[in-house]
């Protein structure tokens, strides 16, 4: 890699002093580098028609660690204001050839100027002891560049082995400018698509681009690619592909995002590029502001890496914003492939949460079941005056629809949010809020339909007058049910029946019409399910033992009715039977029921007191 990378600067040299006149151009000798291997005498062996070297400069450059010509190259350029760009010079630190006396017994160099073709080819050989020999010799195959011949070490014998040579050129050198041949095969056919512009690639080249780079058969479902210099300098090309396999449960993917610097691998996948949620992206990142340890093989700026990080995140979030405005359909079979790393980001990356949020799509009561929206979909069809951005979290949307929560909102005709992944109570609560709407389970006592629309204005149109009147027949139509006081009573019955074990308040709510009481304000029952695993990974220890609830009734449901007379006319027994019952089925519809095999006996005697009557 590192004297792929030395041949590459002394490519670009010779190019730049072609381009500048200051060497006439030559056809009789492309551009390349080329490698050569010989198990046999266990060498290796790289040749470069580049700038070359005079014996001053093999002196130089060679006989002084950690010399870099390349950066006296680009200094030169600099202190002559020269507008030639230099982007395409690689080397930094004047010690990547050192890393040959690693493997090698013995380096040769021989060296021969562009700069005067009537020039002596020289030779510089060292053992890297610290002593070094130059000589002229009679090469006539050099015209001008470098010729680098290693003479491995018995145990560094595999570097003499081409299928090892093409590995390494492949991982680390694919995307340097100028052809690479091994052996007289060209190894590096793929273009560095990142460092052109996007207008003068097509499609097909970054479909190609992507099935090299990530071995996958189909074409990537976004593709991302821009650059940017403030404040950092970036080349970047990002790609979203078709699936992932967590879903599967084959384990946590990978990151796929290469880290690159001047078109040479820094970092292969490093973890820390892209915050964890984004590992599903695959691609290159390009920066020539690392400024890299000596080996090449890690940035040394932490901070710099971070705000790397922090604007990479913040264009691939805008990115997907992009993408869900232009095109509905593609993004919603996204949303859906890829949802899950989203909600994941929402609860791991703070800064982020607001943007993120964006991104999110759910079914609703009144959208359907087919189509998707997004929080500024839900907020847009709500009135000035309403103040909550509503969700219930179900196993489905059957389910959902007949869930004794949203009750009042069939009522009403207001729309709520459904959703069914367990991680999903996690996301509401992260998210908070949303353009200043407070975002609340309808499970929670904080929902009040009834106060919410009668302190709203009044709408006019008759059609809303003909609705209210409607909803009052409705109202006025149906069972008067307990009164205050026998409300009250029947409160202290089930207090009692119940124990403060099982419940802590019992109150009345207006907002039910079907069912006859609902369990408020309780833990998620999502989050309950979570804990319950984490306690049969510790051996069964009870820790998560449900704690007491609130249950807020209906004092116009037939049920609670007969409950009261059933205790009136001294019953007790089946009517305490009746309250466990319908606490356990209150308990059901929250998700909080750990065991219902326990119900079965009850459920027997209260069997038994229907047919004996």
């Amino acid at each position: 890699r590192e004297l792929i990378s030395n041949a590459s600067d002394a490519l670009e040299k010779l190019r730049y002093k072609q381009v500048s006149g200051e060497i006439a151009s030559s056809n009789e000798n492309p551009l390349e580098i080329q490698l050569f291997t010989d198990k046999n005498n266990k060498t290796l062996t790289l040749v470069d028609t580049g700038i070359g070297m005079t014996k001053e400069e093999l002196i130089s450059n060679l006989g002084t660690i950690a010399r870099s010509g390349s950066r006296s190259f680009v200094e030169q350029l600099k202190s002559d204001d020269s507008k030639r760009s230099v982007d395409n010079i690689i080397g930094q630190f004047g010690v990547g050839f050192y890393s040959s006396f690693m493997v090698s017994d013995k380096v040769t160099v021989e060296g021969k100027s562009a700069t005067n073709p009537d020039s002596t080819v020289y030779k510089w050989s060292s053992d890297g002891s610290g002593v070094y020999t130059i000589e002229g010799t009679e090469a006539t195959d050099l015209s001008n560049g470098c010729r680098i011949t290693l003479h491995l070490k018995d145990s560094c014998a595999e570097y003499s082995d081409p299928e090892r040579i093409k590995t390494i050129i492949k991982k680390y050198s694919s995307f340097v400018t100028f052809p690479i041949k091994l052996n007289g095969e060209e190894v590096n056919t793929v273009t560095a698509l990142w460092t052109q512009d996007k207008k003068e690639v097509t499609s097909s080249q970054y479909n190609e681009f992507y099935k090299f780079f990530t071995n996958d058969y189909d074409s990537p479902r976004y593709t991302l690619h821009f650059k940017t210099d403030a404040p950092i300098d970036l080349k970047c090309l990002f790609f979203v592909p078709s699936s992932h396999t967590e879903k599967f449960g084959m384990g946590r993917i990978e990151p796929g995002v290469n880290l690159y610097s001047r078109k040479i691998l820094i970092e292969s996948k490093p973890k820390d590029l892209l915050p964890e949620w984004l590992r599903f992206m695959k691609g290159v990142v390009d920066s020539e502001d690392l400024p890299l340890s000596i080996s090449r093989e890690k940035p040394q700026d932490s901070n710099l890496l971070r705000r790397m990080r922090e604007v990479l995140t913040r264009k691939i979030i805008k990115f997907f914003e992009d993408c869900a405005k232009n095109d509905i359909q593609a993004y919603r079979e996204f949303y859906i492939e890829f949802n899950i790393f989203i909600k994941e980001g929402i609860c791991s990356d703070s800064n982020n949460v607001d943007s993120l949020s964006k991104l999110l799509r759910f079914e609703s009561s009144i959208s359907g079941e087919d189509s998707l929206i997004s929080f500024d979909e839900y907020v847009a069809n709500l009135k000035p005056t309403d103040k909550y951005i509503y969700y219930l979290m179900a196993p489905s949307r059957d389910v959902a629809l007949s869930s004794p929560y949203y009750e009042t909102f069939r009522k009403h005709n207001k729309d709520v949010l459904f959703v069914y992944n367990t991680i999903d109570d996690f996301v509401m609560s992260n998210i908070k809020t949303f353009n200043s709407k407070k975002i609340i389970s309808i499970e929670s006592s904080e929902v009040d339909l009834d106060k919410e629309l009668s302190s709203a204005p009044k709408e006019t149109s008759e059609e809303t007058k003909d609705k209210e009147e409607i909803e009052e027949k409705k109202e006025s139509d149906s069972s008067i049910g307990l009164s205050e006081a026998e409300s009250n009573e029947i409160c202290d019955f089930i207090m009692q029946s119940l124990g403060d074990k099982k419940l802590r308040q019992c109150k009345i709510t207006n907002r039910l019409s079907d069912s006859p009481c609902i369990v408020t304000d309780h833990q998620s029952g999502a989050l309950r399910k979570m804990m319950k695993l984490l306690e049969q990974s510790n051996q069964g220890t009870k820790s998560n033992v449900l704690p007491p609830q609130v249950l807020e009734i209906n004092p116009k449901h037939p049920l609670v009715i007969n409950i009261y007379k059933c205790k009136e006319r001294g019953d007790t027994e089946i009517a305490k039977l009746v309250v466990e019952q319908l606490f356990d089925n209150a308990l059901i519809a929250a998700g909080l029921l750990d065991d219902p095999r326990l119900m079965i006996p009850r459920l027997n005697e209260l069997l038994l007191a229907t047919i004996n009557k």
